[in-house]
């Protein structure tokens, strides 16, 4: 995509096996990357996986992710600490950016970058806060929250859909059978009222989505995933537009580490902010 000559950045789409490096360069961040992510990643888009390259060592990265025709998600936009300053990240924002053609792209911002994306006609949304802490475990499990499974996919691909702005059956599929994925959907007299993932990831496990109806479904779902995660500390992203969230990390003992804020480049399908209890990840949405 860009010139080959020696010294040069070239900016090709990167394979599942090329995207290890990002990973890493992930968690040097201290984003604290699912450690199974990637396959369910490029499930959903495989060509959405950008990495610059100068006289073959990569040194930058970019994913944007189609989901369906009108939206894009941004996210895992690195640089190597030793090479940012040369234009190699502007260089793949844009050949990233170009993969999503006129789809509305969203993507969870850092702080010191937000003015950058305001810049390239991002509009801040809501903020994120990501919640860490190793939570109790309850006493009697919940009989309502049983293996997703029960709920069957059809279901679970409705009600997640619900809550995005997309729908993302290709992605939702791999996500719940995921190596070392745990997920699970509270039932409540045959009908759906939420779902859960717990993860495996570097510094704490992830739980990621926490979709529910109500916050009672929320607790007994992440009562559940907290009782998988054989005492290790959990991470949670939580949407400041979903008071209840906030109000059920804090009472679980998690405390808020970063932010984040989420931003469009333009308008989006409305969808049920007050069932997001926990987002899926910052990188893909």
């Amino acid at each position: 995509m860009t010139d080959s000559a020696a010294g040069q950045l070239t900016i090709a789409r990167a394979t599942p096996d090329d995207w290890r490096v990002v990973t890493g360069w992930a968690a040097d961040e201290g984003w604290n990357p699912g450690l199974t992510d990637t396959p369910s990643f490029f499930a959903q888009d495989p060509d959405g996986f950008f990495l610059g390259r100068v006289d073959g060592e990569p040194v930058s990265a970019i994913s944007v992710v189609n989901y369906g025709d009108a939206y894009a998600f941004l996210g895992c936009y690195l640089v190597r600490p030793d090479l940012r300053g040369r234009g190699h990240g502007l260089a793949t924002w844009r050949a990233g950016l170009a993969h999503a053609g006129d789809r509305t792209v969203g993507l969870d911002g850092v702080p010191a970058q937000q003015d950058n994306y305001r810049r390239s006609g991002f509009a801040w949304k809501h903020g994120t806060q990501r919640y860490i802490g190793t939570l109790p475990v309850a006493g009697e499990p919940d009989r309502q929250v049983r293996p997703v499974e029960a709920a069957g996919l059809r279901a679970l691909v409705a009600y997640d859909s619900a809550c995005l702005p997309a729908d993302r059956p290709r992605f939702l599929e791999s996500w719940l059978t995921a190596p070392g994925h745990r997920s699970l959907a509270r039932i409540v007299d045959g009908r759906l009222t939420g779902y859960g993932v717990l993860r495996p990831g570097r510094d704490a496990r992830r739980v990621g989505p926490l979709f529910a109806d109500t916050r009672a479904d929320a607790e007994a779902l992440l009562d559940a995933l907290a009782a998988e995660a054989d005492g290790d500390p959990v991470a949670m992203d939580v949407p400041d537009t979903n008071r209840e969230a906030v109000a059920l990390a804090e009472a679980r003992g998690m405390k808020p580490t970063f932010d984040t804020a989420r931003m469009y480049t333009g308008p989006i399908r409305e969808y049920a902010h007050e069932r997001v209890f926990g987002v899926t990840s910052l990188e893909l949405g």
